[in-house]
């Protein structure tokens, strides 16, 4: 009898213990305070020209743009990468960022477009020439960032103010294009629709062993002027999808968008991850919609 107890003793306490070689579940990382302090301070406020301090996306990466408007600063070994810059106004809030974070302007290898509306890329000129940067955009977007005019064939053609025209060096970049710029190693995706030259992209980020594939994603909402009907420009509608195709395919950790709140970015940076939430795939998702929508509605205006 006692025998019989004593092992059944025994054999509960080696149940308890943990098996041989297993790991325990990496413990939840704890909220981020810089994210947490930019959702508060934007609270209620996504102004394109509205100043939020910068916070921590993911080890590398940084949001350094405003509240209504992002600009991303991945940081590596060789200096540092910016996609976008906000309105001409908005840079001046972009370079406060970096510099708050401790970077030279000098730092900064190269600035990248989403696309090429004055929203997103205005301050282009002032920032290359703070930074001496070279500037890359999709391919179908150089024009505009060199002339700083408008392409005919943006769906918003002759709705924005014209820019400052970019004088140094501007390369176009084809979809699918690997680039390695300070030290990092990012990937063109070409995702027209919004503009010709919409372009999102690919990169890696590592906290400590945490490694994430983070995309930048382009807006890509069937946006136009009044005359403009997406349906009349089949092979435009045609390529269109085809970036949203390559998006919904493409892997995808950390969703960000140039609009924060089209990615739900504030509520993720109030819960203090931007770890979660919308994935690349309901993105390009609801972007399809969006644009079947847009053609339901040309099509029953005829």
């Amino acid at each position: 009898m006692e025998q019989a107890l004593s092992a059944r003793i025994l054999a509960a306490a080696l149940l308890a213990l943990p098996l041989l070689g297993a790991k325990a579940p990496p413990a939840a990382p704890a909220p981020d305070k810089t994210q947490v302090a930019w959702a508060e301070a934007c609270k209620g406020d996504d102004g394109w020209d509205t100043p939020g301090p910068p916070f921590r996306i993911h080890g590398n990466t940084w949001y350094v743009g405003t509240c209504g408007i992002a600009a991303i600063l991945i940081r590596g070994k060789d200096g540092a990468v910016l996609i976008d810059s906000g309105t001409a106004k908005g840079s001046e809030i972009v370079e406060a960022n970096i510099r708050s974070l401790g970077v030279r302007l000098d730092s900064v290898k190269a600035i990248l477009a989403s696309h090429e509306h004055f929203d997103h890329v205005a301050g282009f000129a002032r920032l290359q020439g703070l930074t001496g940067a070279p500037v890359l955009v999709g391919t179908e977007a150089a024009g505009v960032i060199r002339t700083g005019k408008d392409d005919p064939r943006d769906p918003q053609f002759g709705l924005h103010p014209p820019m400052a025209p970019v004088t140094g060096s501007v390369r176009g970049v084809k979809d699918g294009e690997a680039l390695t710029l300070a030290g990092i190693k990012l990937t063109a995706i070409a995702t027209p629709g919004h503009t010709p030259g919409a372009t999102s992209w690919s990169w890696r980020s590592c906290a400590g062993k945490d490694c994430r594939t983070i995309i930048y994603a382009d807006s890509l909402n069937p946006i136009s002027g009044d005359a403009y009907r997406f349906s009349d420009h089949a092979d435009y509608v045609a390529a269109f999808r085809a970036g949203l195709a390559r998006l919904r395919a493409a892997r995808c950790d950390i969703l960000l968008t140039p609009h924060p709140g089209s990615s739900d970015m504030p509520a993720r940076a109030r819960g203090g991850t931007m770890a979660g939430g919308m994935s690349c795939a309901q993105y390009a998702d609801a972007k399809t919609k969006a644009l079947d929508d847009r053609l339901a509605k040309e099509a029953a205006a005829q």
